[in-house]
């Protein structure tokens, strides 16, 4: 058992329910597996689960826990900033398949 560290500019959302409620009311959250260390305060960029970078967002709360199912998981509660334009997004997608995904943009 252990934490393991996020890297600061990187939220990607696995689900589509989960960024569509940030995204239509402003707040939101997403469950990750595994206990996971957020900077709260900090604002970062989020990702589709398609890897694409969409919005900036401020991380307000982190939360790691054992569920009911006795699974490590992390509850990482947020607020929208702002969508990013075309050309942030490209840009910011671009540099986090460089550094973070590790895979080509198909």
């Amino acid at each position: 058992m252990g934490f393991q560290t996020e890297f600061n500019s990187v939220c990607k959302f696995k689900s589509e329910q989960e960024l569509y409620e940030l995204l239509e009311y402003g707040r939101g959250k997403m469950v990750k597996k595994g206990f996971r260390v957020y900077p709260t305060g900090q604002k970062v960029i989020a990702y589709t689960p398609e890897n694409v970078a969409i919005a900036i967002v401020k991380i307000v709360g982190c939360i790691a826990e054992i569920n009911f199912q006795g699974e490590e998981v992390t509850e990482v509660e947020m607020e929208f900033i702002r969508k990013l334009n075309p050309e942030e997004s490209r840009i910011q997608t671009d540099l986090a398949y460089e550094m973070f995904f590790s895979e080509q943009k198909a």
